[in-house]
């Protein structure tokens, strides 16, 4: 006779592992409170506590595949938590504070590419749907210090014009946030996630190749209304600028720009670029910059070019 029981956790990493959201869920929900029992050893009580979980069960997310003993999933589960707290200590001692996240950046060069991997079944769209239940501000972030290449808590206050000390708080409520939303729409249909990226990487392709040719077609112009506004360094102060007046002007002084990478949600689209000038025109003054834009039903509302410091 067939067990009638709940799922082992044997049985819900395997499921996890073949892509069922709802099994993963299970699995964090079953094992927060030794989690976080881990986490307060190290940590004592505290947000740096409740953070460790979270990043945990982020980093759980995005690799329950490497779980070699399913039945052992638990004691997987604390490894976790306790290198993410080890890794908040350590960083308090030589980050001034700051928390360094290095092992839950969700974009790397490595064979195991967190991104790729979640790309494998539906988890990514998971991560992405429980994304979008974030405000903006806080979504802003977490796609930048965990999906791009603007990682440094500096750069991210910069591009966000907020103290770094927001930055931290930002990153904090935003991983507490999602960390709730997952667990809430872990059993739910999920939207395609690639599809918005591939969207958006379509977007910027035409953007630049139409530009350079000097002629914008005619649904890309669509996207980019007059009143959609340059801000940052770029921009003119105490004026409303749109933004392709500075991309003529970069074009002219024959800088071009290459797609690097797209992270894209509903209403917020990040474009990384590499930057070259032509043959003659002299070096490039930065060697890559990133587009930060906002959108309301599509159309781009304000642009944000930002020039990240590139990372050794």
């Amino acid at each position: 006779m067939a067990s009638i029981g709940p799922p082992t956790d044997e049985e819900l990493t395997r499921r996890a592992q073949a892509g069922e959201t709802g099994a993963l869920g299970l699995l964090l929900a079953r094992h927060q409170a030794p989690m976080r029992a881990v986490a307060l050893s190290l940590l004592g009580y505290g947000p740096d506590a409740d953070d460790a979980v979270q990043d945990a069960a982020l980093t759980a997310l995005r690799r329950i595949g490497d779980v070699r003993d399913p039945a052992a999933v638990g004691a997987w589960l604390k490894a976790i938590v306790r290198n993410a707290a080890r890794m908040r200590l350590r960083d308090k001692r030589e980050s001034l504070g700051l928390d360094g996240l290095d092992h839950l950046h969700l974009r790397d060069h490595g064979p195991s590419h967190p991104e790729r991997a979640v790309e494998q079944h539906a988890m990514r769209d998971w991560i992405w749907e429980a994304m979008e239940e974030l405000p903006p501000r806080l979504r802003l972030v977490l796609m930048l210090r965990h999906f791009s290449g603007i990682t440094a808590y500096q750069e991210i206050a910069t591009a966000c014009e907020v103290p770094v000390g927001t930055v931290r708080s930002r990153l904090s409520q935003a991983r507490a946030k999602l960390a709730e939303v997952l667990l809430s729409t872990a059993t739910q249909a999920h939207d395609d996630a690639a599809a918005v990226t591939e969207d958006s990487r379509q977007e910027a392709l035409i953007t630049l190749e139409s530009a350079a040719r000097g002629r914008l077609p005619g649904d890309i112009v669509e996207l980019w209304p007059p009143e959609a506004e340059l801000l940052g360094e770029l921009s003119t102060p105490g004026e409303r600028t749109h933004p392709f007046p500075a991309m003529r002007e970069a074009l002219d002084q024959g800088v071009r720009q290459h797609l690097r990478h797209v992270v894209a949600s509903r209403d917020i689209t990040i474009w990384e670029m590499d930057v070259t000038r032509l043959p003659g025109t002299g070096a490039p003054s930065v060697p890559t910059l990133a587009w930060i834009m906002s959108r309301q039903d599509r159309r781009v509302r304000t642009l944000r070019v930002v020039f990240p410091v590139p990372q050794r």
